[in-house]
Order: structure tokens, then C-alpha cells, then sequence
């Protein structure tokens, strides 16, 4: 059952303005109004500011009602999304431009009388930056295939055997890479074909939904400098797990940013900081001022120095003030080590000893530093050209935010916001579920239950009855909808509880035969997921194309 845009729109707004009725905070009724005549616009700029409030409770139900609907990518506004996200590329270089020119004569030490203190302090990041990753990343990068498109693969064609299938690309700039890659399987099958590598200027430039007031732009690079960039950056990773001034793991940092942040919205000692496109305002001059010269001249080497932009047949190619963006493999670690490293020269200077994990922490662009520290860090920030995202940065007060973690005086407020366009059984299931996990995600749940129960329910209402029976355990995801255990639908098979679901049932497959026989073993000796079922074919990204029901074990 898949029902039309109008149908699943009217549905959607049906639930929303249950939750709403629901949660019955101090905004409501404006809320209801803006939602009931259809005021999309006026919704996604509501804001809803944490220090108006004295309870956690009465925040949150302002907070969740606004926050519902606010990043929907199926509510018909008025914004020309696309256009927002081009603009922002725009003012990106515009700002790194400025960074650049403001930062040139310390590169040189060209600065003017009275600057030193300035030099100084970038002194002392270098130091931090060198302490935390070292001198430069390992002699020889292996490569690593990442799920994302490329400037040649794009579409549905990004599995590791469409890329080793279709043509290689790089730019000039990293030619001495081709030395590596041409002992790889991937050159050896590109070779078999008779396949020539394809030198682009630099990446592209396209977009992606992000919500409903504007697109998210990403660049799209070369295949081979993807590669090495991606074996870049997690160098980057390992090299800061192993740093002299304090373990720095990547993959569990979000969960301790979140319990970092429950303690700072109790005691505020901490302060949570945000910057406005972060990755887009890395300007050249400043990843060259702050980075070892090593980890720079690899960098640099494999970064494009330039980007194609512009609509279909109005392209051109335009030389970039930025040093790397979304959608390049180390941007994430880049941004990570030098806010760090930002960080910790700032808090230094004013008496503090930083250590990575325990009293400064970044992720990406979420920062989290004392309090009497987060001033001087915004000031050093903005110095190198980042703008704080003032909605989503909090020095004082009862609220802190980082890493999807939402906490007023330590009680979890994070709403639930629907994103992805609703129209199928599996999305109401998802829907459903958002609103169930936001109510029983803290010790008030019989409270927000009792409020927000009424919206679940209407959810349900859009399900076919044979499908909304399928009820299970959380552990399961959304393959089930959440319930108490005395409404699961299960039952014994040899010994083993199964439980009722809605799953993924039929994929996109792709046959093995399409790719050519040296694509084949380059793939199986790299190492692909190989799927349960059918005769070894490929599933790709996006390729689930049938649901049905069905059981799973669950104990």
C-alpha cells in the first residue's frame, strides 16, 4: 500500500497536530494554528528557547511540538531548497577568501607590529595539532572503498565492483598516487579492459535533501583520490588514538559527548558549541598554518583544488578558497583534530591543563569545553573563519546539545522529528515508533506516554490491520512496531521465540555476471558483504524493493 503525497501529507498533519493536542504546552495553540492552516513556512521558523523555561517538562513539550514537522522533506514550503544550499557554497568561499587573505602574512611571517600574540598562539595550536597526530600519515596508504558516489559513479552504481568496473579518475595534483594504486587489483582489472585512468580538473558540486527549508551540499570526487582519502583520514583516526596528550576514539565519541552534556545542562560546568558549516569554512591557509607539513603535502595532493558547479549545461569550474568539504574521506577527522587542537591552545593559555576526552571533547564540529573557556574559544574559531551556530550553542543556562543528545537540568528532551517523506506501511511503522522511543526515553515516560499516546495511535490508523499486528521489542528496530511484551505477536519454533515483523523482502540485485572476471576476484579478495539468499548476487545501496511479513527469532 502506497499512498499518494496529498494522502500521506494529510495523514502526517493529522498526527502532528494529535501530538501536539497531546503534549499541550505554553505554545501550543500557535503551533496548532500554523499547522492546521497549512503555514509551513512560519512552522520552520519557530524557535523554541530553552532559557524561557524553569522545567524540563514544560520545555520539552514546546520543544517536541515544534521540532516535529520542522526538518520534514516532504512539507510543501515555499523555499527554493537547492538554490539555499548553492548560496551557501557561495558564501563559504567567500568567507574562506577573507580567511585566506587575513591569514597569508603568518604563513610568511609577513604580520604586522602588534600581531605577535597572534603568531604565538598559532604557534601553539601547531604544537597541539602535531601532539595529536604526529608528523605525517604512514609511508604507504592502502586505500579504502567508501559507500558514497564519486564524480564518474553516482546513482545506484556504488558498489565496490561498479566502481572497479567503470572508469578510474584523479586529479593532476595526485598523480603520485597512481604508483601505489597501480599494484591494486582494481588497477590490474582497469588494465585487463584496457581501460585508460581519466584526469579531472576536480570534484563536483550537487545536493542532497537535508530538510525542508534547504538542500545539503556535498562534493563528489575522482574514484582514486576518494580512495586515498578515505585511507587518510582513518590514518588520522588511528594516528589520534594513539596521541601523547590523550586518547581520542572516533567511534565511541558521540556516546560520551551525550553524557558529557547531561552533566554540564546539571552543573554548567560545560558548554555546548556548534559552528555553522563547519567543513565548508575549512579555508586552505588555515589547514596550512595549523597541520604538519607531512599530513599537509598528502592532504593537499589528494584534495580537489577545484569544483564543478552550476546548473546542467551552465557548469563551470571554479578554483576553491576552501581546503576540503563534505563528501571528501578525511574531512570529518580534519575538522576533528584542528577544533581540537583550537581548543586546547585556548584553554592552555588560560591556565587549564586540556586533555582530549576528560576535559575538552570534539566531534566533528560539535565542541564541547569549561565554560569559562567557550568564549575565547569562539573568539579563536572566528578568528580562522567559523561562525557559531548561536541555535545550537549554549555557554550558560539550564539546556545543552551535542551529538543528538538534547538534556534540560539532566532529564533527556530530545524530541523525535519525522524527516524522510512517509507514504509506505514501513515509514508510518518508523513514524510510529520516533513518537514511542521520544516517551519512554527518560524516568517522565508514564507522563509523555499519557500525552503522546493519541498520535501513536494515529499513526497506526494509516496501517493495514494485517500489518499493524506485527508488535515487538525495540531490540528488533523498525521492522516491528514498539509495544508492552502482552501485545507482541510471536510464537515457538523449535524451542526458539520468533516474533511477527514487516521486513525487507525483495532487493535491486545485481548479478555477478554484469562485472568482468578480474572485477569479480578484485572483489572477492577486497571483500564485499555477500547477501543469505539467491546465488551470491550483489545487493546495492538503496535496493530494498519489496516488503512482506514475516518471523524472526528474538529468543
Amino acid at each position: 500500500m502506497i499512498h499518494s503525497q496529498n494522502t500521506a501529507l494529510r495523514e502526517v498533519v493529522s498526527v502532528a497536530l494529535k501530538l501536539i493536542d497531546g503534549l499541550a504546552g505554553s505554545r501550543s495553540d500557535e503551533l496548532k494554528e500554523l499547522v492546521a492552516n497549512e503555514r509551513w513556512d512560519d512552522l520552520t521558523r519557530v524557535k523554541i528557547d530553552p532559557n524561557s523555561y524553569e522545567h524540563p517538562e514544560s520545555f520539552f513539550r514546546d520543544y517536541a511540538a515544534a521540532s516535529f514537522l520542522q526538518k520534514y522533506e516532504a512539507l510543501p514550503t515555499t523555499f527554493d531548497r537547492k538554490k539555499k544550499a548553492v548560496d551557501n557554497f557561495w558564501e563559504a568561499e567567500r568567507c574562506c577568501f577573507r580567511t585566506n587573505q587575513r591569514l597569508a602574512p603568518f604563513l610568511t611571517n609577513s604580520y604586522g607590529s602588534g600581531e605577535e600574540p597572534i603568531f604565538d598562539f598559532i604557534v601553539e595550536c601547531r604544537k597541539m595539532v602535531l601532539s595529536l597526530i604526529g608528523e605525517g600519515p604512514p609511508d604507504n596508504l592502502n586505500g579504502r572503498f567508501g559507500p558514497g558516489a564519486t564524480f564518474g559513479d553516482k546513482g545506484g552504481l556504488t558498489t565496490i565492483p561498479d566502481k572497479m568496473q567503470s572508469y578510474p579518475s584523479v586529479t593532476r595534483e595526485a598523480w603520485p598516487y597512481l604508483f601505489p594504486w597501480s599494484e591494486t587489483l582494481w588497477a590490474k582489472a582497469a588494465a585487463s579492459r584496457g581501460d585508460q585512468i581519466i584526469f579531472e580538473r576536480g570534484d563536483r558540486f550537487t545536493t542532497v535533501p537535508k530538510n525542508c527549508k534547504t538542500d545539503r551540499g556535498i562534493t563528489m570526487g575522482p574514484s582514486i583520490n576518494i580512495f586515498y582519502q578515505l585511507d587518510l583520514g582513518r590514518a588520522m583516526r588511528k594516528s589520534l588514538k594513539r596521541s601523547t596528550l590523550g586518547r581520542v576514539d572516533l567511534s565511541t565519541a558521540q556516546e560520551r559527548h551525550r553524557r558529557v552534556a547531561r552533566v554540564a545542562s546539571i552543573t554548567g560546568s560545560d558548554a555546548t558549541v556548534d559552528l555553522t558549516q563547519a567543513s565548508d569554512n575549512q579555508s586552505y591557509n588555515y589547514v596550512k598554518l595549523l597541520t604538519p607539513h607531512r599530513w599537509f603535502t598528502a592532504m593537499d595532493d589528494l584534495r580537489a583544488s577545484r569544483t564543478l558547479i552550476g546548473p546542467k549545461g551552465e557548469e563551470k569550474w571554479v578554483v576553491l578558497e576552501k581546503f576540503s568539504a563534505m563528501g571528501n574521506g578525511y574531512t570529518f577527522e580534519l575538522e576533528t583534530v584542528l577544533f581540537l587542537a583550537v581548543c586546547m591552545a585556548v584553554m592552555q593559555r588560560m591556565g587549564h591543563k586540556p586533555i582530549p576526552g576528560a576535559n575538552v571533547h570534539v566531534f566533528g564540529d560539535d565542541i564541547i569545553v569549561p565554560t569559562e573557556c567557550a568564549r575565547e574559544v569562539i573568539a579563536a574559531l572566528s578568528f580562522f573563519g567559523f561562525s557559531t551556530n548561536e541555535g545550537k550553542t549554549f555557554i550558560s543556562g539550564p539546556f545543552r546539545e551535542s551529538c543528538g543528545g538534547d538534556y534540560f537540568l539532566g532529564v533527556d528532551v530530545r524530541p523525535y522529528q519525522l524527516k524522510k517523506e512517509v507514504c509506505e506501511p514501513q515509514d508510518y511503522i518508523g513514524m510510529a515508533n520516533g513518537i514511542r522511543r521520544m516517551a519512554f526515553k527518560d524516568s517522565l515516560s508514564d507522563l509523555r506516554w499519557h500525552r503522546l499516546r493519541d498520535a501513536w495511535f494515529n499513526c497506526l490508523d494509516s496501517i493495514p490491520s494485517n500489518i499493524r499486528r506485527c508488535r515487538g521489542p525495540e531490540a528488533l528496530g523498525d521492522i516491528c512496531i514498539h509495544d508492552d511484551p502482552e501485545f507482541w505477536a510471536t510464537r515457538t519454533e523449535d524451542s526458539v521465540r520468533t516474533v511477527r515483523v514487516y521486513k525487507p523482502a525483495t532487493y535491486r540485485e545485481v548479478k555477478w555476471t554484469v562485472f568482468d572476471p578480474d572485477v569479480q576476484l578484485a572483489t572477492a579478495i577486497y571483500g564485499i558483504r555477500r547477501t543469505s539468499f539467491g546465488d551470491g548476487n550483489i545487493i546495492g545501496r538503496n535496493s530494498v524493493t519489496g516488503y512482506s511479513i514475516g518471523w524472526v527469532p528474538y529468543s
